[in-house]
């Protein structure tokens, strides 16, 4: 196994573009010459009307994943006045659509050995790097290198998300299609680009958000949500690329570790969202229509009157006398 070697991590995680790269065999039955390296166990297909269906417990993860991107994207709309809350946003906003091509890809929608296939596959590798990159700009933000939510801030976020997307796509269509060099078996820039150049991002976005916190904050418990973050991609990663196979056999090849890879990285989109949460304060002046109360007051507390406020009760034999209107007559004659 050399560098940029996708047999050793293709032989034990189920990935996508497993089957688009490695050596090219002919099938001995028909003829056909393919490629690809296939996993040594994965999570069996189920038929529903006709249609088959892959990685049926994974599905149900990428739908939980868009509904609990749905509630965060709702949360971090409504704190108007938050800082970051626009460049939040775009990386939820790049997560639901990776979200919604992994279910695409990973289920069967677009099959293995169709045509369009190497193309999704491709858009799904982009969209990890954009969001990776999204990500890291992120963590720029609370730094206050710019002013956050202007054109600025958003398009330098926008530009660089793109440009990862582009560089990843490019890459993997001309690899999978062996287009300008590349091929399925050359796969040293394809595995730089998706492994090397996006973990050391992630890193970049972790340090940053520690050295934030530690620095500018005097509440350290958000470095708790970032250790929880790492926890579950770390988890995600060792129990997709180590023990998958064990997974697989273990539960009988219902499920797999691709199921746990996908729950473990929603677990740590939702404590980027958490720690996000808990180091942004939100200007309740624009946010919340009526005046605070006063501290330690009640609205049930009875103030002291004021000494133009007390108004003498005269009886003038008037049949108004002890009303309303007679005390404010009384109050007028009494300041005159």
């Amino acid at each position: 196994m050399g560098f940029g070697d996708f047999d050793f991590l293709c032989e034990r995680a189920p990935v996508p573009l497993c089957s688009l790269i490695g050596p090219y065999t002919t099938s001995e039955d028909t003829g056909i010459v393919l490629n690809g390296v296939v996993p040594s166990c994965y999570a069996r297909s189920i038929d529903v009307a006709n249609t088959v269906i892959f990685q049926t417990g994974t599905a149900f993860i990428n739908i939980a994943a868009l509904g609990m991107a749905a509630m965060m994207v709702f949360n971090i709309r409504s704190k108007y006045t938050a800082v970051g809350r626009k460049e939040l946003l775009s990386f939820f906003y790049i997560y639901a659509v990776l979200t919604v091509i992994s279910l695409c890809v990973d289920c069967g929608v677009v099959p293995p050995a169709s045509r369009p296939y190497p193309y999704f596959v491709s858009v799904q590798n982009g969209l990890t790097s954009a969001t990776c990159w999204c990500l890291m700009v992120n963590g720029f933000v609370g730094f206050q290198l710019y002013e956050d939510g202007t054109r600025l801030s958003l398009w330098i976020l926008r530009l660089i998300s793109a440009g990862a997307f582009v560089l990843s796509f490019v890459i993997s269509i001309l690899t999978f299609q062996s287009w300008g060099g590349l091929s399925p078996e050359d796969t040293t820039a394809l595995f730089v680009v998706l492994y090397i150049v996006n973990a050391v991002v992630l890193i970049i976005y972790v340090v940053s958000q520690i050295l934030l916190v530690v620095g500018t904050l005097e509440d350290l418990w958000p470095l708790g949500d970032i250790a929880f973050g790492v926890f579950f991609f770390v988890v995600g990663q060792i129990l997709l690329y180590v023990f998958s196979n064990r997974i697989c056999e273990g539960v009988k090849h219902y499920l797999d570790g691709l199921f746990f890879a996908t729950l473990c990285n929603l677990f740590g989109i939702m404590m980027i969202y958490k720690y996000w949460d808990s180091i942004t304060k939100e200007d309740l002046e624009f946010s919340v229509g009526a005046k605070p109360a006063a501290p330690e007051s009640s609205p049930w507390d009875v103030k002291e009157y004021y000494d133009e406020d007390r108004r003498p009760y005269v009886n003038d034999g008037s049949e108004y006398t002890g009303s309303f209107y007679a005390i404010n007559r009384n109050s007028s004659m009494y300041h005159l």
